[in-house]
C-alpha cells in the first residue's frame, strides 16, 4: 500500500506528527488503539471520519518507517 496519499504532515497540526488525511488523528493514535486491542472496525466505528484504508495506511507507514530505521542501522 502506498501511504503517501493518506498520511500527511503539517507543522502546526499535532506538532507535525504524521496524521491521517489532514485530520487531527495521528498514525500513533491508530497504532495505540490497535495495540490496546481495538479492531480496525471498532476504530472506524469510534471515528467515523476514518475508513479501513486509513487504518491500513497507518500500518503501512509504521512498517515503512521501521524498515528505514533497520536499514540505516545496518
Amino acid at each position: 500500500m502506498d501511504w503517501n496519499d493518506i498520511i500527511t504532515f503539517e507543522a502546526g497540526k499535532r506538532s507535525g506528527k504524521p496524521c491521517i488525511r489532514n485530520l487531527r488523528i495521528t498514525v500513533y493514535d491508530i497504532l495505540e488503539y490497535l495495540a490496546a486491542g481495538m479492531t480496525p472496525e471498532e476504530i472506524v466505528a469510534d471515528f467515523p471520519e476514518l475508513d479501513l484504508t486509513d487504518i491500513r495506511a497507518a500500518l503501512a507507514f509504521a512498517a515503512d518507517r521501521e524498515r528505514r530505521l533497520a536499514d540505516s542501522a545496518a
